[in-house]
C-alpha cells in the first residue's frame, strides 16, 4: 500500500479543531486504501487460520479444470 497525502481542512470552534473537510479526490483515496488495509488483515487471519493446510496454485485449478 501507498501512503495517501492529505490536505485537509480543519473546522474550529472555540479555537479546537472539530472537523476535518477533505477534498472528494483524497476522502475516495483513503476509503480505498482502508479497504485494501481491511483486506490485507482478514488475509492474514485467513493464512493463520488455515496454517499448514495444503494449498492449490491457480496453474494447478486451471489444468484441472480446463481453464486456459
Amino acid at each position: 500500500m501507498t501512503a495517501i497525502e492529505l490536505h485537509p481542512e480543519f473546522l474550529t470552534k472555540n479555537g479546537e479543531k472539530q472537523f476535518a473537510i477533505l477534498s472528494y479526490q483524497e476522502f475516495v483515496a483513503l476509503q480505498e486504501w482502508l479497504e485494501d488495509a481491511e483486506d490485507l488483515l482478514d488475509l492474514r487471519a485467513a493464512q493463520k487460520e488455515e496454517g499448514d493446510t495444503p494449498t492449490v496454485s491457480l496453474a494447478e485449478l486451471e489444468k484441472e479444470f480446463g481453464i486456459q
